[in-house]
This record gives C-alpha cells, sequence and structure tokens, in this order.
C-alpha cells in the first residue's frame, strides 16, 4: 500500500520540482549574482534606495488597504449569505459571485476602463446629466477598485465556508443565557469566524501585494508597483539578476506576512478552547 501511495505521489513531487522548487532556486542564483556569474549582493544594494523602497511601501499600503475593504465588503456579504435558510438560494447567491470570475481576469479589468475612462460610461451619464466629468483612472483609486472587484470573491468564500459551519445551537444557548443578537455575533460568531477571516486576508492580500495588470491599466503606469517592477524588470530591461532580487524580497514578505497571519490563527484557537 506504501508503495503504491508512493508511486501515485511521484508526478505530485515531480510537479513540485520543475514548477516550484526548480524557479525559486533560479531566482535565488540570479538574485546573488551578477552579470558575470559572480556572488554579489549588489541587486539587493539596488533594491533599498528610496525610490524602490517607495515602490515597496506603496504597494503594501494599497495592498493593506485593498485588504481592509475587502474585509469590511466581504464578512456583511458572506455572513447574510450564510444566513439565507434556504440552500437553493444560497447557492443562487454564491453563483452571482463566482461569474464574474469565469471571465478573463484580463477583461474584467479592461471592462472598468471603459466605465471609468474620459469617454467612458460614468463620465457619459454625468455630461448627460450637465455634470462636471470626473477623472476617474489611472490613479490610486481606479487601482483599489480594480483589486477589490478582482479579489473579494476570495474573501467572501473563506468566511462563508466557515459561518456556514458553526452551530446554531451556539448562537440559540446564548440567546438563552441573556446575550442579544450583537453580544452573539461578537462573543460567538465573529470569534469562531477567524480562521475564514484569516484565509480571506491571505487570499486578497498576496495577489493585491504581487499584481502588476491592474496597476498597468487602471494606474496607467503612474502608480508603479513592485509588481510593475519586476515584470519591467525581466521583460522589458531584461536586468534578470535585479528582477529576481526583487521577486526574492517580495516572496519574504508574503512569507513573513503568511506566517505572521497563521500565528495569530493559532494564538485565537487556543484562546477559543480556553474558552470552551
Amino acid at each position: 500500500m506504501n508503495k503504491n501511495m508512493r508511486v501515485l505521489g511521484l508526478p505530485y513531487v515531480v510537479w513540485m520540482l520543475i514548477f516550484i522548487c526548480l524557479p525559486i532556486l533560479l531566482l535565488g542564483v540570479y538574485s546573488f549574482t551578477d552579470n558575470t556569474g559572480n556572488f554579489s549582493l549588489e541587486n539587493f544594494k539596488s533594491f533599498f534606495t528610496p525610490i524602490y523602497i517607495r515602490i515597496l511601501l506603496n504597494s503594501l499600503y494599497l495592498a493593506f488597504i485593498s485588504t481592509v475593504i475587502c474585509f469590511i465588503l466581504g464578512y456583511p456579504v458572506a455572513y447574510m449569505i450564510a444566513k439565507i435558510p434556504a440552500e437553493k438560494k444560497r447557492n443562487t447567491f454564491l453563483l452571482l459571485f463566482i461569474l464574474p470570475m469565469w471571465m478573463n481576469f484580463l477583461l474584467r479589468t479592461y471592462s472598468w476602463m471603459t466605465l471609468l475612462g474620459n469617454n467612458g460610461l460614468i463620465n457619459a451619464l454625468l455630461q448627460a446629466l450637465s455634470l462636471p466629468q470626473l477623472n476617474l483612472l489611472y490613479n490610486s483609486g481606479a487601482v483599489l477598485l480594480g483589486m477589490v472587484y478582482n479579489f473579494l470573491p476570495f474573501m467572501i468564500y473563506p468566511i462563508y465556508s466557515i459561518l456556514i459551519k458553526i452551530d446554531e445551537n451556539y448562537i440559540t444557548a446564548a440567546g438563552d443565557l441573556g446575550a442579544n443578537p450583537r453580544q452573539a455575533f461578537t462573543k460567538i460568531t465573529f470569534p469562531l469566524s477567524i480562521p475564514g477571516v484569516i484565509t480571506g486576508i491571505t487570499m486578497v492580500f498576496m495577489p493585491a501585494v504581487s499584481t502588476f495588470v491592474i496597476p498597468s491599466l487602471l494606474g496607467g503606469g503612474q502608480n508603479m508597483l513592485i509588481g510593475n517592477l519586476i515584470e519591467q524588470q525581466l521583460m522589458q530591461a531584461g536586468n534578470w539578476h535585479f528582477g529576481s532580487a526583487a521577486s526574492l524580497i517580495m516572496m519574504t514578505i508574503i512569507l513573513l506576512a503568511m506566517q505572521f497571519m497563521n500565528r495569530f490563527d493559532k494564538t485565537q484557537q487556543k484562546n477559543m478552547e480556553m474558552l470552551a
């Protein structure tokens, strides 16, 4: 049985070695070498300069804000869907959030350009109402809008999957003990949904901090993020060494954020066990 399991798992091991381990190894090699192939830390020294630090901080800031907005919007939506009694209606509402994901990522982002542009639908409507046009495209607000639109489902589904599993007997027992709905939510429902919140935050923050398509299209290149910097260095400038170093730094930040969220999740679980 063990031998059969090893044989069945061999394709996954090979896949991981080729598409995960090998690219990371290549990133490491390029990051710590120069154009002559000699060991060098110049790529990292070049990154830690004011202009690139500003790009990194801007990336973290926009990713953080988009994650917060997704949480503020996503948690109530997930909660309301989870509270719908009929399973068929719940699945219908979930499908409404899945449908946009069936469309290509680029097409979804391009659609916002047609809505927010100077000759777009929104400004055309404002012009029809004799109102001044708004500069809705090629700014940080448009980038945030694109992030929230594309990544909001990644916040809703993890939270919903946890909320739907919470035993209603806990809420009923809290009511029997004198807790009002607000207290039942803050003391029982929300703490029990923390694992879903942690997963949602991770799933939104990671693609938000590394995206380059949304800033390129909706930001017009005026809001360069670290994803744009890496794409520019690798695909346009051909500077694989500096681009790899920037990729390694971004990967490290994402891993640290994931580790922090996992520790926070474990702390919350221990607190819930102590309360139980």
